[in-house]
């Protein structure tokens, strides 16, 4: 029996953006399309099969112990970031500041959707949702570089609202314009 169950949530993907090197600068550039590998995006800052544990897992391993990479992608909804946005002042927020790898929009409540729910493209690659993609102070920089004193608002703005990280469980390729099914694990809510 599948376990993990399609649904009729339906979205489009109205953003690509590519990090080529995050030490130099979190700023994403834009790109039509993308391939899709098991390491992420071809030559992206995020990608690769291992990466070095962050802050994010420092109570499961200790800084830059090397882990499996789930986090090849940062995912964001246009809706949670047009949130973002207005309450940063703003009346857009570029996604390339935030580096981001993809904007999808149509899909509600994105931020909170059920870790290892699918995203699937019309090639059939799949993107699995590993979690919520936590505000840092990173992108304040870019921000406040093209929109002085917006940046510092990024962090509390961005709560519950960053979107998530993601790896390729499927290769495939995607375009700016494609459609993407969410596919959700049939399981109820954890209730310890």
């Amino acid at each position: 029996m599948p376990a993990l169950k399609p649904t009729d949530i339906i979205g489009e993907v109205i953003w690509i953006g590519h990090v080529a090197d995050r030490d130099a600068s979190l700023r994403s550039s834009p790109v039509q399309e993308a391939k899709l590998t098991y390491a992420g995006m071809p030559d992206e800052a995020h990608g690769g099969l291992t990466r070095a544990s962050c802050a994010r897992v420092t109570s499961q391993h200790p800084r830059d112990t090397e882990i499996r990479n789930v986090r090849q992608l940062s995912i964001v909804s246009a809706e949670e970031l047009a949130e973002i946005a207005a309450d940063c002042g703003l009346e857009k927020l570029d996604p390339a500041l935030v580096g981001a790898s993809m904007v999808i929009a149509g899909i509600p409540d994105f931020t909170h959707l059920p870790p290892s729910s699918r995203l699937q493209l019309p090639d059939g690659a799949t993107l699995v949702i590993d979690m919520e993609n936590r505000p840092c102070h990173l992108p304040a920089k870019p921000i406040n570089a093209d929109h002085p004193g917006a940046g510092d608002k990024f962090k509390l703005a961005a709560k519950g609202k960053r979107g998530v990280t993601a790896w390729v469980e499927r290769e495939g390729r995607t375009r700016v314009g494609d459609v993407v099914r969410l596919h959700v694990p049939d399981q109820r809510a954890w209730a310890p």
